[in-house]
């Protein structure tokens, strides 16, 4: 009788998982079929084929699929190949704490190219895929000027503390910050616009409020000092970088597919501010699938036109890691981190890192989470086009989430262990 095992049943979701199948014949011919439906009612799925050994057994550590939505040995594929049923659609965790997402694995005989009613798997298993480890405790923040979501790690220590960015989308994103917090950090979900009562737009931002936050959350007791690090994306990096630059409690900053200037937005500073630089629109592309290529609006910073703009990273008193994609059609990310490098270095700061992945694209989440290529977001017109390959990207996200959690031990402190 044929079995499937898939292992651990419940995990953290960048935890990665063991999937075997035993009491096959020999060289028996299957399909592997993984499905999920998000917190919208969106289907997401996946399927591959293997051949059994002669031994009846198949374990995704060892065997190539043959066909599907991938080939070769890839443990993960199921999981990374991902694919809803709606277009433009992303896999995101909106209740981090409420529930996880349930997977279900099928075995069927033979190879089932659609799903068909009446033909029934040979097994079924299900996991659960957790965005909060058990103990964790979310604080909902509305202190001053400040909102967000605290979490904070299990157990009576202090621990390093993080703020959490995301991009251009707006409102309250968690799923990082909750899973940063299951491998011991205190992090702060920040929103910075599109959420409660903050502007419901991005083109004028007071960096005032975001030293406010690293205030807040350097005085809460269960976070020690006595600097704390951030972590951003896309816009979230920008505005990182400029809290790198102008403010002393920062010591840590991971920039993920950002860029080291303003565009579209004026941040303001105690008197100062950085002008907004212009799009260049007439730079941007059209995919022959109707999406947006939008990396062409970012200009070259050094340009004339665009030096108002420019974060002053020569100024930046803590350590940072650039993470870049070299497939992201959203930004020229890879350009801004080596000219922020250049810039660093010719003023004497070495405290800067880059990890670049070739195969990657602009959206970085954590590990387990697969590919979205495009999306329809915000005020955009027609959809947006993020880039980068299934498995090169996936790759990526795993290699950079222990990448990034070592570079934030080492500045701003050693965080507590993360198994469920």
């Amino acid at each position: 009788m044929s079995h499937l095992v898939v292992i651990p049943k419940v995990a953290l979701a960048d935890e990665p998982l063991r999937i075997q199948v035993s009491g096959l014949g020999p060289n028996q011919l299957v399909t592997l079929r993984a499905s999920l439906t998000d917190e919208k009612g969106v289907l997401f799925q996946s399927k591959a084929f293997y051949r059994a050994d002669n031994a009846g057994n198949v374990d995704l550590d060892r065997a190539g699929a043959t066909g599907g939505d991938f080939n070769g040995v890839i443990p993960m594929g199921l999981l990374w190949f991902l694919r809803p049923e709606k277009r433009y659609r992303q896999l995101v965790k909106r209740d981090v704490m409420g529930s996880p997402f349930h997977v279900r694995f099928d075995l069927y005989d033979s190879f089932h190219m659609e799903q068909v009613p009446d033909v029934k798997p040979l097994d079924s298993q299900t996991v659960e895929r957790w965005y909060v480890k058990p103990g964790v405790q979310r604080i909902l923040i509305k202190e001053g000027r400040v909102r967000g979501a605290l979490f904070l790690p299990p157990g009576s220590g202090t621990f390093p503390g993080v703020i959490d960015m995301s991009g251009g989308t707006g409102g309250l994103v968690e799923y990082r910050a909750s899973l940063l917090a299951s491998h011991g950090f205190a992090t702060l979900a920040l929103p910075y616009f599109g959420y409660d009562d903050l502007p419901r737009t991005v083109e004028q931002l007071d960096l005032e409020y975001f030293e406010e936050a690293a205030d807040l959350l350097l005085a809460h007791p269960k976070v020690r000092g006595p600097g704390i690090g951030v972590v951003g994306s896309s816009k979230g990096a920008e505005l990182g970088l400029a809290m790198a630059a102008f403010l002393n409690q920062v010591s840590a900053v991971v920039s993920i597919n950002g860029r080291t200037a303003l565009y579209g937005t004026r941040l303001r500073y105690r008197g100062r501010s950085l002008q907004g630089a212009p799009y260049c629109v007439e730079r941007t592309l059209i995919t022959d699938t109707g999406a947006l290529v939008s990396r062409g609006l970012y200009g070259a910073h050094r340009e004339e036109a665009h030096a108002g703009a420019a974060i002053p990273m020569e100024k930046a008193t803590g350590s940072i890691l650039f993470v870049v994609g070299e497939q992201d059609q959203s930004c020229n990310s890879a350009e801004f981190a080596a000219e922020a490098l250049v810039k660093m270095r010719m003023h004497g700061k070495q405290a800067g890192e880059l990890l670049t992945y070739p195969g990657a694209g602009h959206l970085f989440e954590p590990p387990g989470t697969p590919l979205c290529r495009e999306t329809l977001m915000g005020r955009s017109p027609m959809p947006l086009a993020w880039g980068g390959e299934e498995v090169a990207h996936a790759r990526a996200q795993e290699h950079a989430w222990c990448e990034i959690q070592n570079f934030l031990h080492k500045h701003i402190g050693k965080a507590g262990s993360s198994r469920l």
